[in-house]
């Protein structure tokens, strides 16, 4: 996997100077789009057209410390359309725009070709089984809020607020299937920039009647790769995200599929537990 991963990302340096195929670049990885996108941000820790985006303007920025070209030229070379929307773009990376960098010759950020390696630590083992689930549903409530990749997420915490403890309680109490437990549901997400919407549902599985103040979500039929893991909060929980994409899914035949995540946590002082559903295709 990871050996396809570094054909890819030579492929994106090929193709930097016109638009990248990130479907071609994901049947290079052997994987499917959604798949590629998830394994590369969370291995790369950047979205992946962020990745392509500062690596035109390091390329763009060696471009314009030379002075052999006009700026728009530049700009029209690395896919800006005028020196407007290229200034803007340049000065959000390098803190100064392509004018001033050009008179002043100071120093510019860059960003480095990435290849991805495998450091095996041995010192973290990774609880997990395969589920077979037919579809099922999820009674609760719902709404969509904007990716935050690092921390909590504000617009998911005022949200679960809003519910109140009352209505929490309610929805607990309806819970009578598997995964058993208040579940924090994923799905729909449109992209992996960070700000992008993304649908949230707090709930739980259950088989009952959704009462009228409450609203349900269906969960489709799926394979699903369920993971455990137990210690201090809040970076359990953190770092089961981060170890299922960098750890788990390099070393096996399985791919995330489309499809809502489904997370269940129980926190005790400084100690968590927290049981993550993927959906997943081998």
């Amino acid at each position: 996997m990871l050996e396809r991963l570094n054909e890819a990302m030579a492929r994106i340096e090929e193709d930097l100077g016109r638009e990248v195929d990130v479907k071609g670049l994901a049947r290079i990885a052997g994987t499917s789009e959604y798949h590629f996108r998830r394994m590369f941000s969370a291995l790369a820790g950047l979205p992946l057209s962020e990745y392509i985006r500062r690596r035109r303007l390091t390329m763009a920025a060696s471009e314009v410390l030379s002075g052999q070209d006009s700026l728009l030229d530049i700009a029209v070379r690395w896919g800006y359309g005028s020196n407007e929307a290229f200034a803007r773009a340049f000065k959000a990376m390098h803190g100064i725009g392509p004018q001033e960098a050009r008179v002043t010759k100071k120093a510019l950020q860059s960003q480095q070709v990435l290849t991805f390696r495998l450091v095996v630590e041995g010192s973290t083992s990774m609880e997990y089984r395969i589920v077979e689930k037919d579809a099922f549903q999820v009674v609760g409530r719902g709404t969509r809020v904007p990716l935050v990749h690092v921390g909590m997420n504000p617009a998911i915490v005022e949200f679960v607020k809003g519910i109140g403890m009352p209505a929490l309680e309610r929805i607990k109490e309806l819970g009578d299937g598997e995964p058993a437990g208040m579940l924090a549901l994923t799905y729909d997400q449109e992209g992996v920039e960070e700000g992008s919407m993304l649908g949230y549902f707090q709930g739980v599985v259950s088989s009952r009647e959704v009462p009228e103040d409450l609203e349900s979500l269906t969960v489709p039929k799926h394979t699903w790769a369920v993971f455990k893991a137990e210690g201090p909060y809040p970076e359990t929980i953190q770092y089961l995200w981060r170890d299922v994409y960098t750890q788990w899914f390099p070393s096996n035949s399985y791919e995330s599929v489309d499809g809502p995540s489904m997370l269940h946590t129980r926190i005790d002082g400084e100690r968590a537990e927290a049981e993550l559903w993927i959906p997943v295709t081998s």
